[in-house]
């Protein structure tokens, strides 16, 4: 084992791989309760039951995905990076594909399994660094701060600060609510806990504001803590019945639209958070990342393994550097955080106290996490600070990420034009431009 994760080159062992790995599981845990209310739609009253997935399967799917995910890249790139259905790609799933577009949950399932198999002949290609090359950073940059403002958005709604107002759109909540005043309060000891680099302050940020919602009534006590473990029967394979029974519904604009957007998404954050990570281990190796192609490998096949078993796009995670800066620095370190998830199934009954009002602040710290690659973005250039800004600001305000991405990269190719720049425009962005506009025509028809 030692010699199989290279313990003696990189400095590592038993004890500090395991710290490592738990520090990651902690830091990332929260994703087995807000997943499962988001993909689930429990914030969203009056919804026929048809267009809700199963809470407790897509719970057992979040941690099955995220175990097979973290093996997968232990044994495969060797690295301590974990995975998990990712932040924003379940908002996407959620809010976006089946909420505005009203595609069933199953098709949806079905997107983010095409963008998987679509993300693994990328990767087997080489054609995966074209692609990423011929976006300009500032637009991922754009993308992923967008995201981070539409979890944010949606965690201020979910916690009740942030109301409908027929005269202004918006407006302020009912700050003397009791499950609003415990948002704020789990709001506040996350933030502290941020504040004070503690690792998995988010985790356990919800674990207090849980605590103290029981306590003063405003969450029902669990029955239980240990049970049985949920049937994924609900999700387990949904993502290929509409590929056999409607599959006129698949192949169309919309769903390519839906497809190339969990892949964009996917493919960018996947790139930024294994460079971030094992930059911070030291796994640089003359400015190039080892085993770059196995990591990606491990993160697309976990997407596929996750959208059969019933959840939105898994990739790596970027909390891993939590686990690295408390020693992990191999592959070990993602077995372990594996384990944690695996060992999490049992504990299902707890999850009756996380609610809204405890998840809302997790949303908005992982929000503000995200909006930090806005100081990326030279704001000075015209023609890169409009499509960037209006990725940024459309996908909060149209409450969809898609059409967030589809203007910035509508407007992209315009504004680099009108400066006169057409040569540093790749052609990709080219055919990028043509795919928005015509989703833009599909919604008006």
């Amino acid at each position: 084992m030692k010699q199989f994760f290279q313990f003696d080159e990189l400095g590592a062992n038993y004890r500090r791989e395991f710290i490592g790995g738990l520090t990651t599981f902690l830091s990332m845990a929260y994703i087995l309760v807000v997943n499962p209310i988001t993909l689930s739609l429990t914030s969203i009253p009056d919804l026929p039951d048809a267009m809700r997935m199963d809470y407790g399967a897509v719970f057992v799917a979040t941690a099955l995905a995220a175990a097979i995910g973290s093996i997968l890249m232990g044994l495969l790139a060797k690295y301590p990076i974990a995975l998990a259905p990712g932040m924003g790609l379940n908002a996407f799933f959620a809010y976006t594909v089946i909420l505005t577009m009203g595609i069933p949950w199953q098709q949806a399932l079905t997107g983010v399994l095409f963008s998987g198999l679509i993300f693994i002949v990328l990767t087997l290609s080489g054609i995966r660094e074209k692609i990423i090359n011929s976006i300009p950073a500032e637009l991922k940059y754009a993308v992923g701060a967008g995201i981070g403002l539409f979890i944010t958005f949606i965690g201020f709604q979910n916690a009740g600060i942030i109301v409908n107002n027929d005269a202004v759109l918006v407006g302020l909540g009912d700050l003397t609510n009791g499950t609003t005043l415990l948002a704020i309060f789990g709001i506040f000891v996350t933030v502290i806990f941020m504040t004070r680099g503690i690792n998995g302050g988010i985790f356990i940020g919800m674990v207090i504001t849980a605590i103290v919602g029981m306590i003063t009534g405003l969450i029902d006590t669990p029955s239980r803590i240990v049970g049985s473990v949920p049937s994924i029967e609900p999700t387990f394979g949904k993502a290929l019945e509409p590929i056999f029974n409607n599959a006129g519904q698949v192949f169309t604009v919309e769903m390519l639209v839906v497809v190339l957007t969990f892949l964009f998404v996917d493919f960018f954050d996947t790139a930024g958070t294994l460079m971030a990570v094992t930059n911070q281990a030291g796994l640089i190796v003359n400015n190039k990342l080892p085993r770059a192609g196995k990591a990606l490998l491990a993160d697309s096949c976990a997407t596929v393994v996750g959208a059969l078993l019933g959840t939105s796009t898994t990739t790596s995670y970027i909390e891993s550097s939590a686990g690295v800066a408390a020693g992990a620095r191999t592959g070990f370190a993602s077995l372990v955080t594996a384990a944690f998830f695996l060992l999490s199934l049992f504990f299902f009954p707890l999850l009756e106290v996380i609610t809204a009002p405890v998840t809302a602040p997790a949303l908005i710290i992982v929000g503000v996490l995200m909006v930090s690659s806005l100081g990326k973005i030279d704001w000075t250039k015209f023609e890169i600070a409009v499509p960037a800004f209006l990725t940024l600001i459309a996908m909060p305000l149209t409450y969809s990420i898609a059409t967030g991405i589809a203007i910035g990269f509508i407007f992209y190719p315009i504004t680099m034009m009108m400066k006169g720049k057409m040569k540093d425009i790749h052609p990709i962005m080219y055919l990028l431009f043509v795919i928005f506009v015509s989703y833009f025509v599909f919604l008006i028809e």
